[in-house]
């Protein structure tokens, strides 16, 4: 019979798997999620797939399959970059409430989910039909973690190809089995890429005290906070440009990336609230992965 203990044991697993994919559920997993659902509706202009799916089709079938690839990879991607001894002093300022650093969990036994992780992660993906994208995303996840790319200046080069993987494998998953991009799904995720690399520092600017302790070369330390924060905000601005202007939109199709542009630079530059930014900074994404249902519009 199982004591108390153990039972307590088992019972907290769920919330520590929480705790390890709280931070990144609204602001990595939603986002790619929302971007397999959103060019989905573009999927004639995204994919060799003829017809567009209706939005109760992504919303009941294609979400929840798109949501557990996403979950199940980053669900890898936080046990591997919780569990090292620099992540642990790193969350220790940045993220004092994961389990690590609040002792809910070993380093070894995070070792030990591993083992079960990412065999599952790559079994749900292949069942998904995105074996490979998953394959190789445990490759960036251990270039970034255990050689420790994300400590580098390259970590955005990194950040950008895994993006890449993520989101072209949401779209995948969204449009159904035994579909491909087109030449125009490419482009649209190069452009998704550069707006990764070109933005993304976004993220770093609230974390540098914990970046800091652990000498992480991030752009904000190593090219200066007034640097990057007029560089973030320029860049947003003119991807907010430039991709309506790639579809041919409209006017009503540049208001939504625009405006989300301007808010996001507004609060990048005004350094008040960086986790604040960073929050509408994932929002602004998502307004610019409507542009290809708008072309045209």
């Amino acid at each position: 019979m199982a004591t108390i203990p153990g039972i307590w044991r088992w019972m907290r697993v769920p919330r520590l798997i929480w705790q390890f994919t709280e931070s990144n559920v609204p602001t990595f997993v939603l986002p790619n999620s929302s971007f397999g659902i959103l060019a989905a509706l573009a999927a004639p202009r995204l994919t060799d797939r003829p017809d567009a799916l209706s939005v109760a089709e992504l919303l009941l079938q294609a979400l929840p399959r798109v949501m557990l690839f996403n979950w199940a990879n980053v669900f890898v991607f936080d046990l591997a970059n919780q569990r090292l001894p620099e992540a642990r002093r790193e969350d220790e300022t940045n993220k004092p409430w994961r389990p690590l650093p609040s002792k809910l969990i070993s380093a070894e036994e995070m070792r030990r989910w591993m083992l079960v992780a990412i065999p599952a992660a790559v079994a749900i993906s292949a069942v998904l039909g995105v074996g490979h994208q998953s394959a190789l995303i445990l490759l960036t996840t251990w270039a970034y973690n255990d050689l420790r790319g994300g400590d580098e200046i390259i970590r955005d080069v990194i950040i950008a190809l895994g993006y890449w993987l993520y989101l072209s494998s949401s779209l995948l998953i969204a449009v159904g089995p035994g579909h491909h991009l087109s030449e125009h799904g490419y482009r649209w995720l190069g452009m998704m890429s550069g707006i990764i690399l070109t933005t993304m520092q976004v993220q770093d600017l609230k974390d540098q005290p914990g970046d800091r302790t652990r000498g992480r070369r991030t752009v904000p330390l190593v090219l200066g906070e007034t640097f990057s924060r007029w560089w973030i905000a320029g860049c947003v601005l003119v991807w907010s440009i430039a991709c309506p202007l790639v579809w041919r939109c409209r006017l009503a199709g540049y208001v939504l990336p625009m405006g989300g542009g301007l808010w996001v630079g507004f609060h990048v530059l005004q350094g008040t609230n960086d986790a604040a930014a960073w929050r509408w900074w994932c929002l602004w994404q998502g307004l610019v992965y409507l542009t290809p249902w708008m072309a045209g519009r």
